[in-house]
């Protein structure tokens, strides 16, 4: 779907925006304070103007705290202090969460507790959500150029089961990007970025409140040539929403998202490309279609969605009712060209009930969500470039049915029992419509039921306990189903992925120290498991029984404070685990760290025996060292480490090395008026593998599995809030 005039569109809307509003000076609204049920913590917010479709960030801290098991929240103020180009930028300190972008760009591996951990393109294994609106495909993919974290006002993100309240059944959990709205968001924003690699960003936002009515637009750009050859990367988003308070109990919110992205794919090296030449594309001197350049490989696509979230809150009780439609035009040359035409639709309908159940707080919810899907999916030959000959034609229809519900008692004023549950049936149906060669017409059905049940505890105001033990359920998704190697037979036979997961942790702040800790030991049968059998073309696999353990650490130390300033402006630690304010205005030095341990292995495989999975390292190390002023000023080194390399191949034949990159960043950034940073990475000019293609087994045809991670680069931005 193409719009040749959406860039006209869109300037003429924004200019009109700010010139009916050029008079206005608006007030910052707040929200009303939680319900005398939901007072742990204790938010008090007075203003009376607030949205309810997408309330306060201190409202949504207050309510993520009450999860028994791993939640984080990421202000965005925190990560808009430096580079935003990738979702790394935006979640690399986001305790659990483990991203590597494939070259500089928004292809990633992202993985939370070893969820899709062998899939470096198009997401698999999380949720993603708008304000609670699900952004995945009907069938469980999700698209990264479809999130701009630059308008997003927060990230929240539940590990594991803890996403049920979203309808989450997944090992990873769900990823849930909080946008502004005219109440929270500045009246106008404009930001530029510029950096090595031809690298540019810019951003143009604007939000006001007129009466019952509010919006929110932006409309960003980002573009790089790439460090390696054959990477250059553009993309264009549309992110508005427009809400309608119907009354002071009822709120109806619009959202209108358009991305189109054209993003070249330079491919995989061999390690010794990669310690000698790692801005090389692919290439292939004897059979080109392997070439990745001559054969110009490519993901292209348009994306369009138009979403709605409709909220009643009277007392203690709210009902939400979400729906979406996304239309996606793909255009994806790669060993062959895939060429998709994609239609989702989806709805939520939502229960809260905060109030209080035989004397003691309570909250009850229940929810029922059902998505579907169909994509129009043919597929051609690559001809160096161009389209060859057809020889695939499939209409593929997805869908889902999702039942949930989840209570929250407090037994006593510091321990609360949590017990939930979720029913889920998924049905993938392909019907080929090519008229020559054996008939791939199939469908396959899979059912789910994950219980969980949790206790948390709090000793006191700022310190928590949590255990729990959950069910999780992920059925394949069409990138798993289909293979060029199973034609004739259908659709490739899989189980859904299910497994157990147990674990404690506790989070706080006490004094100087905040904290955010996580053990988890989940034991998982039929894993989804991709290894890439020749360049662009990848084959899944049921495990077996696989286990998955590991440690999710994220932790701020101020290691002095009042060096030079001892009154000031109020400033919160910006850790992105709702930690409250400081208890005296300073300036401080502030160790910031996220460590994740991730242990995940065959158990008793019959060939890998209790070999480790491939594809993701042991330890992830992510820290930096920030003196921060009250005024705005912040300074400071910061380091990625990786101890150990890891495998990649399921034998254990092939390993990436260690590495350590050091960067550092310096800026200023106020409330309003001009924020200014300026950043540089990898200083060292380390040559290492950001992340890897998996294999099963290492051969002389498939040892190009390095993806590069970008040299030493320097990056500036500058932004303006009004």
């Amino acid at each position: 779907m193409k719009h040749p005039i959406l860039t006209t569109t869109i300037a003429a809307l924004l200019v009109s925006s700010l010139a009916l509003h050029a008079e206005d000076a608006r007030t910052k609204p707040k929200q009303n304070a939680p319900s005398s049920a939901q007072k742990l913590p204790e938010t008090v917010v007075n203003s009376q103007k607030y949205s309810l479709t997408s309330p306060m960030i201190e409202v949504r801290r207050e309510e993520i705290q009450r999860t028994p098991g791993g939640v984080s929240l990421i202000d965005s103020e925190t990560y808009k202090k430096g580079r935003v180009n990738t979702l790394k930028d935006a979640l690399d300190f986001a305790p659990g969460v483990f991203v590597q972008p494939r070259f500089g760009a928004d292809e990633a591996r992202l993985s939370i507790r070893g969820s899709g951990i062998q899939r470096t393109f198009h997401g698999r294994g999380l949720k993603l959500l708008q304000d609670g609106v699900p952004l995945n495909l009907a069938d469980g993919g999700f698209d990264f150029q479809a999130v701009e974290p630059l308008s997003a006002r927060a990230v929240e993100v539940y590990r594991g089961a803890n996403a049920l309240e979203f309808g989450g059944t997944t090992l990873g959990g769900a990823i849930n990007f909080i946008s502004p709205t005219g109440y929270d968001a500045p009246r106008l924003t404009l930001r530029g970025e510029f950096g090595s690699f031809g690298t540019y960003r810019g951003q143009i936002a604007t939000a006001g409140v007129q009466g019952a009515f509010d919006y929110y637009v932006s409309f960003s750009h980002a573009s790089q040539d790439g460090f390696r050859e054959h990477s250059q990367q553009s993309t264009q988003r549309l992110s508005a929403n427009f809400g309608y308070k119907l009354s002071d109990t009822l709120e109806t919110r619009f959202y209108v998202t358009y991305a189109k992205s054209d993003s070249e794919l330079p491919g995989n090296l061999t390690k010794l490309q990669l310690a000698t030449n790692p801005m090389a594309a692919q290439r292939n001197a004897f059979l080109r279609i392997f070439d990745n350049v001559d054969s110009n490989w490519k993901r292209d696509y348009d994306l369009f969605r138009l979403a709605n979230k409709t909220t009643w809150q009277e007392g203690d009780h709210r009902l939400t009712l979400s729906t979406f439609w996304s239309y996606k035009d793909l255009d994806h040359p790669i060993l062959f060209v895939i060429d998709q035409l994609s239609n989702d639709f989806g709805a939520n309908l939502r229960y809260d009930y905060s109030g209080d159940l035989a004397g003691h707080k309570n909250r009850f919810t229940i929810g029922f969500s059902p998505t579907w899907g169909i994509v129009q999916d043919n597929r051609f030959a690559n001809v160096l470039g161009r389209r060859g000959a057809k020889f695939a034609d499939n209409e593929q229809t997805s869908l889902n049915l999702d039942l949930y519900a989840q209570d929250e008692f407090w037994l006593n004023d510091k321990l609360a029992l949590v017990l939930g549950a979720q029913a889920s049936y998924a049905r993938r149906h392909n019907r080929d419509d090519f008229p020559v060669g054996p008939d791939n017409s199939d469908t396959q059905d899979f059912w789910g039921f994950s219980p969980k049940v949790g206790l948390l505890y709090q000793p006191q105001k700022n310190v928590q306990v949590f255990a729990n033990v959950s069910r999780s359920f992920e059925p394949p998704s069409f990138g798993e189903l289909t293979n060029a190697a199973n034609n004739g037979r259908g659709l490739v036979r899989l189980d859904a992925q299910t497994g157990t997961t147990v674990e404690v942790g506790t989070r706080g702040r006490s004094g100087r120290f905040s904290w955010d800790f996580a053990y988890y030991y989940s034991w998982l049968d039929n894993e989804l498991l991709e290894f890439q059998v020749a360049p662009g073309l990848t084959q899944t696999v049921n495990a077996g029984r696989t286990i998955h353990q590991g440690i999710e650490l994220g932790f701020d130390f101020d290691v002095a404070r009042g060096i030079f300033s001892h009154a000031g402006a109020e400033i919160k630690p910006h850790d992105g685990k709702g930690a409250t304010p400081l208890e005296k205005e300073s300036d401080r030095i502030v160790l910031r760290t996220a460590y994740l341990w991730n242990d995940f292995r065959y158990d008793g495989d019959s060939t890998y025996g209790n070999g480790l999975l491939a594809g993701t390292p042991e330890h992830y190390l992510r820290a930096e060292l920030m003196y921060e002023h009250p005024c705005g000023f912040y300074a400071g080194p910061n380091v990625e480490y990786v101890p150990k390399g890891y495998r990649v191949d399921a034998r254990g034949t092939l390993f990436t090395d260690a590495y350590a990159l050091l960067g550092a960043k310096i800026g200023w950034r106020g409330k309003r008026g001009v924020s200014v940073y300026f950043e540089a990475k990898n200083l060292t000019d380390e040559r290492y593998a950001a992340t890897t293609g998996v294999v099963s087994a290492i051969t002389p045809l498939n040892s190009a599995q390095f993806l590069p991670g970008d040299g030493r680069g320097f990056f500036g931005g500058v932004e303006f809030r009004w």
